[in-house]
């Protein structure tokens, strides 16, 4: 069994994950009626998290903590499924590029690296010319 299909497996029942968290019953709830967390349910129709879950409810509660709304975390979420997704981009010879080409380029990386959490030193510094 992979790594993948151990962290998708439903195990912890709501108790559990409200420890492991410190979010109440009710956060918990709010954030799987937002879509943002999809846990599986039992015959009896109680909710079983995965780690994967888990996982998620402590970003959410990190973004949270720094300001970011439900709308916010959603796009972010969305985005990086998104990310996910695509094919990996070839590489391209940047001197073909033209410059309006890779400007938008370098645009819209320092634009998803700080949209998800991954900020550098270098973001700060070509973040000055793009308004």
């Amino acid at each position: 069994m992979n790594d993948q299909i151990r962290r998708n497996m439903p195990l912890f029942p709501i108790s559990i994950v409200k420890k492991l968290t410190e979010l109440s019953a009710r956060q918990i709830r709010y954030y799987e009626e937002n879509g943002l967390v999809h846990p599986s349910r039992t015959e009896g129709n109680q909710r079983q998290f995965s780690f994967n879950d888990v996982d998620k409810l402590l970003e959410i509660k990190s973004l949270i903590e720094r300001g970011v709304n439900i709308s916010g975390i959603r796009e972010i979420f969305d985005l990086r499924v998104e990310q996910e997704q695509k094919p990996a981009p070839a590489l391209r010879n940047t001197e073909s590029m033209s410059d309006k080409e890779l400007r938008r380029h370098l645009q819209k990386e320092v634009m998803m690296a700080g949209s998800q959490g991954r900020s550098s030193m270098i973001q700060g510094q070509l973040s000055r010319f793009f308004h």
